[in-house]
């Protein structure tokens, strides 16, 4: 490709879909989606015929690095720009957009360096991912001690530096531990000579510095001229619009199309690393470990337990142990790309269902959590068996952008009470028409492109 315009169209559309339904899913488990959909656009057009194994981790790292900034809290970061008693107020503004850039150049600096991580070709052991996400764990103490500490609302002691609401309900802040913890993962990459690893991750600061403040400025601009658009001809077409869903879709186009600038920047760089299947951890420590991530993923996510909450629930806890199994294991990536994403978007689609709708039937939880489940364990047990067989890293991308778009798009669709056009109109149906927009450009990227991707339909290398 001799522009980025493909590229970064393509790393739009993924990152303003996976974006855009976090919306309603939140925090860590909900920015997966975008990882994963922005991750697999790179895999269909750089993969090449690369490594399929090492292409689906450097797919799996890239959604789980993404998950770890979203442990941080940005509403009432958001509030500084578009509450009804800072309207007006241009210093308000300025601070919350700020605290918002910050924000996404955390985030999504963590998700382009695990990305660059698995796609630029540097060996990394079990041991040394465990030594390092421990070293980013210590930091991410210190960081919270030196700048989000102290935080005693009750005693109206809160950080010197602080982006939330002082006075109304103070929420704790991280960013000061992510942030030092990503400086720090920046230094060792390249201390360790892996240029595309630091190189991405700041691309991913770029991305989310951009995209976080640019999104919002949707958002506070309608609430900054609620009169002014009301008497205007958009007034009713702004009445239907979900503006907050807007801002996220926007985030994720600019973070997405920055991510796949700086891919093809340093498209030179990608020759992600094979993997020895015959010196794979054994199955059953594979499916122990499996079993004990879905077991604390679905404890933290689903129930009120405080300790495991506040432990396991922290995006750099959260990716340790798939981060490090899938290391070195020729099945964990698959399961990541799979069950590990799926199992929490499935389950708070049919938390939301009961919520809204009272007491489900059996069909219920067949169709919302059982079937998404069943569906994302076979896919990722066949493309396992695929990436054994030799099917190379834009093979591997097409199948996993088909599977994360398709499954998110119809778990989001039910999320959204299925907003068809033909009906009367909600604000979430010009949202769900965007997602039809970027799920056919997407499915046709992976799917309709067909002699340079042969080998996403055919499992094998193009020749």
């Amino acid at each position: 490709m001799k522009t980025p315009l493909l590229p970064m169209l393509l790393g739009a559309l993924a990152g303003g879909m996976g974006w855009g339904i976090r919306g309603q899913y939140g925090h860590e488990t909900g920015a997966m989606m975008a990882g994963l959909l922005v991750s697999s656009v790179a895999a269909v057009l750089f993969g090449g015929q690369a490594s399929g194994l090492g292409t689906l981790r450097a797919i799996a790292w890239g959604t789980l690095g993404i998950g770890i900034g979203g442990s941080m809290t940005y509403g009432q970061i958001i509030g500084w720009t578009q509450n009804h008693q800072n309207i007006g107020d241009w210093n308000a503004w300025a601070w919350g957009m700020q605290g918002l850039a910050v924000t996404g150049a955390i985030w999504i600096g963590f998700g382009g360096a695990f990305l660059g991580m698995g796609l630029g070709g540097k060996k990394y052991t079990a041991t040394e991912m465990l030594v390092l996400l421990g070293c980013l764990l210590g930091l991410y103490h210190l960081g919270v001690w030196l700048l989000n500490q102290p935080f005693d609302p009750k005693n109206q002691q809160l950080p010197w530096l602080y982006f939330s609401n002082r006075l109304d309900k103070p929420r704790f802040e991280c960013w000061g531990g992510l942030g030092l913890a990503l400086t720090g993962l920046l230094v060792y990459l390249a201390g360790k000579n892996d240029t595309l690893g630091w190189r991405l991750g700041w691309f991913g600061v770029l991305g989310g510095a951009l995209g976080f403040p640019g999104g919002q400025s949707w958002q506070s601009w309608h609430a900054w001229n609620r009169e002014w658009i009301a008497t205007s001809w958009f007034g009713p077409w702004a009445n239907l619009i979900n503006w907050w869903n807007l801002m996220e879709i926007t985030f994720g186009m600019v973070m997405g199309a920055t991510l796949l600038l700086g891919l093809w920047w340093n498209r030179a760089r990608i020759h992600p690393a094979d993997l020895d299947c015959e010196l794979s951890q054994a199955k059953a420590t594979d499916g122990w470990f499996l079993f004990a991530h879905l077991t604390l993923l679905s404890l933290a996510e689903f129930l009120e337990v405080p300790l495991l909450n506040t432990w396991y629930g922290l995006g750099l806890v959260m990716v340790v142990l798939p981060l490090v199994a899938s290391v070195e294991s020729c099945r964990w990536s698959g399961w990541v790309v799979g069950p590990v994403v799926v199992l929490p978007i499935a389950g708070k689609t049919l938390r939301y269902m009961v919520e809204r709708h009272g007491e489900l039937s059996a069909m219920d939880g067949l169709v919302y959590l059982v079937a998404p489940l069943v569906v994302a364990f076979c896919f990722a047990w066949r493309l396992n068996r695929k990436v054994r067989h030799g099917c190379d890293g834009s093979g591997v991308g097409c199948r996993v952008l088909l599977f994360g778009a398709w499954i998110f798009f119809l778990l989001n669709f039910a999320f959204f009470d299925y907003p068809w056009p033909w009906q009367p109109w909600t604000g979430r149906t010009p949202s769900a028409l965007v997602y039809v927009v970027c799920l056919a450009g997407l499915s046709w990227v992976a799917f309709g492109m067909p002699a340079e991707r042969a080998s996403c339909q055919t499992g094998g290398p193009v020749h």
